[in-house]
């Protein structure tokens, strides 16, 4: 069963004092592409998510992100008061030399200036660790389960095609005597408006009319087009990750239909050919969201 690369989880908990949001978004992309938004406390946690984000979701484009919201008073940001009783004084000497009344401005002066208010770091707190990683856990399976819901529709939608591919390719088979009739008949009176009076190698002309006829066969390319199609089906039951492979199934399915219609000589068959190539369009933009 094919999955979608298309998928979203989110996460919504609290642990002490924090509200913790974690959000993952994934969407196709030939490689693994990872963008991750992490406050700088768990940023060396960073490798270990993506380690988890390859390992369990392989390809796509991905937008990790990890919100912290903190619920009670404490802040990471404290006045700084050696600087600001320092600050006070030499403003407060300055005012009273140049003749001016110390006034309550004069703190808002000093809370702008560089180092009042200092950052105190907190460590990272390897039990809280542990509630978050747990639940970006659940994201990824949350991600995973949306990407096999999608996977459901895509699989029908491409099955839907190969199917209509298969059906196409029996309707060339009525067409086909018919085919080799209408070019020998040109052959034919190609020669008879050259007016060669009878001069012509029969049995020349047989072998070069028997090598003609098989350089416009078709025969091989119906049951490769048959085979792969056939492949294609089965390589979608498997519970690996076949995108990339489904896809290079398609390009030889691609090359069959083109070949055909380059011997095909018969406007019917060009017609089926040109409904195949459709069909295969479809499964080709649909392959682009499969794993």
């Amino acid at each position: 069963m094919i999955k979608s690369m298309t998928g979203y989880g989110k996460a919504e908990f609290e642990t002490g004092n924090k509200k913790i949001t974690v959000e993952l978004k994934s969407l196709n992309s030939k490689q693994l592409d990872i963008n991750s938004r992490i406050p700088a406390l768990y940023r060396e946690k960073d490798i270990v998510i993506r380690k988890e984000l390859n390992e369990k979701l392989v390809r796509g484009k991905m937008d990790f992100s990890l919100y912290i919201e903190n619920l009670g008073m404490e802040s990471n940001s404290v006045i700084n008061e050696n600087i600001v009783s320092a600050y006070f004084e030499q403003l407060s000497g300055i005012q009273k030399k140049l003749g001016l009344p110390v006034t309550d401005e004069i703190m808002q002066s000093i809370m702008r200036l560089p180092d009042s208010v200092k950052t105190v770091y907190e460590e990272l707190d390897e039990k809280e660790w542990e509630v978050i990683h747990a639940n970006i856990h659940e994201v990824i399976a949350a991600v995973n389960q949306f990407r096999a819901q999608e996977g459901v529709a895509l699989e029908k939608d491409i099955c839907s095609n190969i199917n209509e591919i298969l059906k196409l390719l029996k309707q060339v088979e009525p067409f086909e005597k018919q085919r080799i009739e209408n070019v020998k008949n040109r052959i034919m009176d190609g020669l008879n408006e050259l007016n060669l009076n009878g001069n012509m190698d029969k049995n020349r002309f047989e072998q070069e009319m028997i090598y003609y006829m098989e350089k416009l066969d078709i025969n091989e390319e119906k049951v490769r087009l048959l085979n792969h199609c056939n492949y294609f089906l089965e390589t979608m039951e498997s519970n690996e990750v076949v995108g990339k492979k489904l896809g290079f199934i398609a390009q030889e399915i691609g090359r069959e239909i083109n070949t055909l219609g380059s011997k095909a000589n018969e406007s019917n068959i060009q017609r089926i050919v040109v409904q195949m190539k459709d069909s295969l369009e479809r499964i080709k933009e649909q392959m682009l969201n499969v794993l």
